[in-house]
């Protein structure tokens, strides 16, 4: 899969791509990343990107026609007309808020091109021909759209063959629908301030089936605690048995 990235700070992409596990899928190219700086699109003197918004107000916004520049410089790079079907995907905090199951779909794609807005934003003429999918990562605003672009990155690395062990990421959370329980490694009594605090009897029983019980128990305690939603939502969905609903039961009482 590949992804054309249109950005003010192509440097923040290629700082973060050569680090850590999920290199392996940018440097195999499973995810190609190709980084188009939205300055080489201005045409004036001074690279231009940026004018004050028709009707006042606070801030700057970007203009349209360097990312059309952009934008129509990847089709051609592509081999693909204008409006082809390409996903063209802008972040921004009025999108719809990307989740797990939404990014696996991302994965299983053949990429997009990532517009990272900086500023107040982007002409809304430009979000209106080209852009097919506004994403968010919750209910807060950063200063632009570099970081949700590395997030989806990330989280679509780690989903290719081969990026990590197939149940490291089966067993995340929200893998089945709930938050993924604690690990424990050694030793197996640890002291902290003056207080020993040992690992869990199940995970040291060598007893696969008392080990995987007691992860799914965790598994539903943190859900409910912290996100009942989830616990909803996986009932409605089919994905809790009958042990998970007796174990609910017995918390609830």
């Amino acid at each position: 899969m590949r992804f054309d990235i249109v950005t003010l700070f192509p440097e923040l992409f290629a700082a973060h791509l050569l680090h850590g596990i999920t290199r392996r899928a940018f440097e195999t190219r499973q995810v190609d990343v190709r980084l188009w700086p939205l300055r080489d699109f201005a045409t004036d003197p001074h690279r231009k990107v940026d004018d004050r918004p028709y009707g006042g107000g606070p801030g700057m916004v970007m203009l349209a026609e360097p990312l059309l520049r952009a934008l129509d410089a990847i089709n051609a790079d592509r081999g693909e007309p204008p409006m082809a079907g390409l996903p063209v995907v802008h972040f921004t905090p009025t999108g719809t808020r990307l989740d797990q199951p939404a990014v696996a779909q991302w994965a299983r794609g053949s990429g997009a091109v990532l517009l990272c807005g900086r500023y107040e934003g982007i002409d809304q003429r430009l979000l209106d021909a080209r852009v097919t999918h506004q994403i968010s990562l919750g209910d807060f605003v950063l200063s632009g759209g570099e970081l949700p672009a590395l997030a989806l990155l990330d989280a679509v690395a780690r989903l290719q063959d081969g990026v990590l062990s197939a149940p490291s990421h089966q067993q995340d959370s929200f893998g089945d629908g709930l938050l993924e329980g604690p690990h424990y490694s050694r030793p197996e009594v640890l002291a902290v301030d003056g207080t020993e605090r040992v690992v869990p009897a199940p995970l040291l029983s060598g007893h696969h089936g008392e080990i995987a019980r007691w992860r799914r128990e965790q598994s539903l305690q943190l859900t409910a605690d912290r996100r009942p939603d989830l616990i909803d939502a996986a009932r409605t969905a089919g994905g809790l048995n009958a042990a998970d609903e007796q174990w609910l039961r017995r918390r609830n009482r």
